[in-house]
């Protein structure tokens, strides 16, 4: 069961998958209801302070490679797309709706690219991705619930 956890654990700090995928591995694995959502929030919200010290600290020295940064570019014109008329108009609660759907391609990932592009404090946009994840989270949690006990 520590392995299925682990695993869960890691498709939810997963760029590939989130929450989204490692709660549903989770309990079709077996785990704990209760467990699988709060590890796999508890991961999935691990990833906003790991991706603020990313874009502060290392993302200016590895944009002098070139291509790194037409990838970064690539990825900053898509999330600017996706979140940029929300964040623009709605701020912290752009941030938070953009997050929350349960969707490939949005999520804290791109909520945190977004909310650093768009320069929304630190603090703002940390509770408004804890909060869509959390919703997310719940979504996902629930849909899977309903089809897993729908199967049995």
């Amino acid at each position: 069961m520590i392995v299925e956890i682990l695993i869960a654990a890691l498709w939810s700090i997963s760029p590939f998958g989130e929450a989204k995928v490692g709660i549903p591995y989770a309990i079709f694995n077996h785990v704990n209801i209760y467990v699988s959502f709060i590890v796999c929030f508890l991961a999935n919200i691990l990833i906003y302070p790991i991706m603020i010290f990313f874009l502060d600290h290392l993302n200016h020295y590895l944009l002098k490679w070139k291509f790194y940064k037409k990838g970064a570019i690539k990825v900053a014109r898509r999330v600017k797309i996706g979140a940029g008329s929300n964040v623009t108009r709605f701020g912290f609660w752009g941030i938070l709706i953009f997050v929350m759907l349960p969707v490939p391609g949005t999520g804290v990932y791109a909520g945190t690219i977004a909310s650093y592009l768009f320069r929304m404090p630190y603090r703002q946009a940390f509770w408004a991705n804890a909060i869509g994840i959390f919703l997310s989270c719940a979504m996902v949690w629930g849909m899977t619930l309903a089809t897993y006990h729908g199967t049995r």
